[in-house]
């Protein structure tokens, strides 16, 4: 079987896993959901507006970044549709990771992970 036969494969399991059948299911149920819709035309609007005033110099960048985060983290808390889809994202996004994490450390020998500080793991050397 050949690399490519291989990733294939992997490509099929990581379609077919637990992580990507949440996130397939959160996402048709945040597109079906008519709150969560109108959150995040909001939200959207929203960054809209704090780019437009980081642009014109009413904000600075780091008070948009902040203003951005508060205001997603707010649409998040009032849908239970959308947190659940966040969260399926990152666990799919944590999967993927750790595949590429994995494969890393096999084509260069080195753990992407890995601090050189043993006392931050249970150490690899």
């Amino acid at each position: 079987m050949t690399i490519q036969e291989k990733t294939i494969e992997l490509g099929e399991m990581i379609q077919n896993s637990d992580e990507m059948k949440r996130v397939q299911a959160a996402r048709i149920a945040k597109e079906e959901d008519e709150t969560a819709k109108t959150l995040m035309l909001e939200f959207n609007m929203q960054r809209i507006n704090l780019a437009r005033d980081m642009q014109s110099g009413k904000i600075s960048q780091d008070e948009a970044i902040k203003l951005n985060n508060d205001a997603f983290d707010a649409m998040i808390e009032k849908s239970e549709v959308l947190k659940e889809y966040v969260e399926a994202e990152k666990a799919l996004e944590n999967l993927t990771n750790e595949v590429k994490n994995i494969l890393t450390y096999y084509i260069t020998g080195h753990d992407p992970n890995c601090t050189h500080d043993c006392s931050t793991c249970s150490g690899c050397h």
